[in-house]
This record gives structure tokens, sequence and C-alpha cells, in this order.
């Protein structure tokens, strides 16, 4: 899929990948579903090799994978259904004037205020507990078995937007206008709920231009790698790499050892 830069054959062909095309859009996928499908996979790495790369942006879902996630408690089917419902009828802000008055505390602490998906899931759990998705946040690392060495690229700002903007423009021409207009009558679906597919599903329902879809797409994502980098350096990672010294875009690698 060009909204995910999903790697292309012959990237694929060269180093095996994994969470790759694994699950459908139809399947829920949270952070607890990749932390078991991560250690599962990185069991199965380690009886041929001593080392993988964990490679992405997403840093949540890494620390989940290197030190574990708090226990939250399982959402009924039902409940799911009634958040989606009031995010399809009343778009981000329903679900934030919804959270404020069930969890306050998560829309008080949190840069993901934005965020749908981190959104829709503090509501189901306070929905679902009473309680706020924080209660369940012990900060406490799980033992894992194997050694994590961090290391994020610290891009110089400038050449970060350019490159940023860059990638939009291409994914425009490799056709991501055509894939969404393909997903458009699942666009209320968590998976299709990111930077790049909400910007156009809006554009094709007539709330803005594609000029401007397409600006917003490269604004929310400028906004996403900052995040990111302050996700990094909060969490104390290893080592920043000036991004002029290396030629991969990816904004973060996780080595991970036996």
């Amino acid at each position: 899929m060009i909204g995910v830069a999903r790697p292309t054959p012959e990237e694929l062909s060269r180093v095996p990948h994994h969470f790759i095309a694994s699950h459908s859009i139809h399947e829920p996928v949270d952070v607890a579903v990749f932390e078991r499908y991560a250690l599962q996979t990185a069991q199965t790495i380690f009886t041929t090799h001593a080392s993988m790369v964990v490679c992405g942006g997403t840093g949540l879902y890494l620390k989940a994978f290197t030190d574990g996630i708090d226990d939250l408690p399982a959402i009924l089917e039902a409940v799911r259904a009634t958040v989606n419902q009031r995010w399809i009828e009343e778009g981000l802000a329903g679900l934030q004037r919804w959270l404020a008055d069930l969890d306050p505390e998560f829309l008080r602490h949190t840069q993901e205020a934005s965020n749908p998906v981190r959104l829709t899931r503090a509501l189901e759990v306070a929905l679902t507990s009473g309680r706020s998705i924080r209660s369940f946040q012990s900060g406490q690392k799980a033992d894992r078995p194997f050694r994590v060495k961090k290391i994020f690229i610290d891009w110089p700002r400038a050449l970060l937007y350019e490159r940023i903007n860059q990638r939009v423009d291409a994914m425009m021409d490799e056709g991501l206008l055509e894939e969404v207009q393909s997903l458009f009558d699942h666009r209320h679906l968590k998976a299709l709920q990111t930077v790049g597919y909400q910007e156009l599903f809006d554009h094709l329902e007539g709330k803005c231009s594609l000029e401007e879809a397409v600006a917003l797409i490269k604004q929310h994502t400028r906004n996403y790698a900052k995040r990111q980098l302050t996700w990094f350096r909060k969490y104390g990672w290893d080592l920043a790499i000036p991004g002029e010294a290396i030629l991969s875009g990816d904004v973060s690698w996780t080595v991970i050892t036996r």
C-alpha cells in the first residue's frame, strides 16, 4: 500500500522483512497485538541469527516490544462498535468532547489528543472499566530475553521537512489518491485513521480541495515526525546520528541481540 510506504518487492527480496502485509485492514491490530507478534517473531529469528533490527517510527509500539506494556481490560466488541459509531458521526471533535467527560486526565497529559486511534483506545478503556487509561500505566519494565541498542536519526529540521514534502509528492505521483478512492467505503476502519488517508478521505467527501489535502498531509507528517523525535529524546534513546551521514529515511532503529 502506498499510504504506508510499504517496501518495494526489490527491497523485500534483499533483506527478510516481518510485519509487512501481515494483517488485513479489517483485523484489529493494536499495541498488544504488535507486542505478541514481535516477541514471537524475535524468538523465531533468534533460532538462526544472533541479532535483528526493528525499524520504524511509532515509539509506543517499539517501547511495548522492548519494555512491555501494561495490562488493559479486554474491550467488548459492543463497546468498540459504540466508539467507532461516534467517530463516524461526530469525527475527531466528537471523540475529544466525549473523552473530556470520561477521561479528562488523558487529554491533559498526552501529546496524542489529535490522534483518533489513541482517543478511541482511551474511550474504550474508560467505558469498559470506568477508569482513566492512565491509571493502568504503571511504567514498570518487563524482563526481556535480549539486549537492546536504541538509535534515532536526528535530521536537521529543514532537511527533514524537505524530505517529508518530497516523499508526499512522490506518493501522490505513485497513485495515493487512487488507492484512497479504492478504500473509501472502508474509511472508518481504525487501520485507515492515519495521516495520508484521512486527509484524502476528507477531500473525497468534499471537505477540502486536493491541494489543501496534500498540504495537510505534509503538515501532519511534519507534526508527527516532531512528536517522534520528542518521544525518543524523552525515553533516553542511546545515540543520535546526524541525518546527513546516512541514506535511510527511517527515523529510528532498535537493534536487538541475544
